[in-house]
């Protein structure tokens, strides 16, 4: 039998709620007691939160708060905040914000000093870190790519000198291709797919980038939603300028300038600037 929720009102302002991933155990029963009690729940879609408060007998209302409507309901909520409201701001899934919308209301809540706390929970991000088994102890969120190949790369030309564990959002069908110009880009990395996370066909493939690439060229688009996470640069002895001069003269007897440095940046690590300004010298380019 289900306890009771208390019914006290919250104190007044901006609740950032995480919410389940897949598995709807995985709520803390804080963020249960604040969407319970909340005076307006704020949802990225209205469907997807009502399946999960009908799973915890929890009837606040809401309302839909998305990229298509923010600009038009952010005015309205900061009224209501003004008021003295509580209100709590869910994603689909996960934690708001990372990737989510929410970030121009929770800087606007800021700044006209209403109380914006966050309830802190399930999070794709750092479940896939915790299970590639790649180094946790620095890791930068990259987020999503782009979707188009050529920004893609010039993306991932200027994360591959970041020395830390990288981990990225991604969507099942772009996956194979994203996956190949990572391993052209960040070379032979031990990486991880996560898919699925705390659901029933969780899964997680572990190997190199580009053994990874051809496993889902392969296959195909698996399904469900994607975080890949790649490890960090290996560390390289220091090159002296000779080293680099011809690294870098043989990348621009196949490439364009622009690839080249690219190339030498993902190889050595070395600043982006300092490559391209060693390039055009080398290439006597103006």
């Amino acid at each position: 039998m289900k306890k009771d929720l208390p019914s006290a009102r919250l104190a007044p302002g901006l609740y950032v709620t995480a919410t389940p991933i897949g598995n709807a155990a995985d709520i803390t029963a804080r963020a249960l007691e604040v969407l319970a009690r909340a005076d307006l729940v704020l949802c990225e879609d209205t469907r997807v939160t009502s399946k999960l408060f009908a799973i915890h007998n929890i009837s606040a209302k809401t309302a839909p708060y998305h990229d298509h409507n923010a600009s038009e309901m952010r005015p309205r909520i900061l009224k209501r905040l003004e008021a003295g409201e509580a209100i709590a701001l869910v994603s689909d899934a996960g934690t708001p914000l990372v990737s989510d919308p929410g970030l121009k209301l929770v800087q606007e809540a800021v700044a006209a000093g209403h109380n914006v706390t966050a309830l802190p929970g399930a999070s794709s991000v750092l479940a896939a870190l915790t299970l590639a088994g790649l180094p946790t102890d620095r890791f930068f969120f990259a987020g999503f790519l782009s979707s188009k190949q050529e920004a893609r790369r010039r993306e991932l030309a200027e994360l591959a000198a970041i020395p830390s564990t990288l981990v990225f959002l991604e969507s099942a069908n772009r996956l194979a291709a994203v996956l190949a110009d990572m391993a052209a880009a960040l070379g032979g990395r031990q990486a991880a797919v996560a898919r699925e996370l705390t659901k029933k066909f969780e899964e997680v493939r572990r190997g190199s980038l580009g053994d990874l690439a051809a496993h889902y060229a392969e296959a195909g688009a698996p399904k469900g939603e994607i975080v890949i996470v790649t490890g960090p640069p290996e560390k390289r002895a220091a090159l002296c300028a000779h080293e680099v001069d011809a690294m870098i003269e043989n990348a621009l007897a196949r490439a364009t300038l622009k690839d080249a440095v690219a190339e030498i940046v993902a190889m050595t690590g070395l600043p982006r600037r300092e490559i391209y300004a060693r390039a055009l010298e080398l290439s006597g380019a103006k």
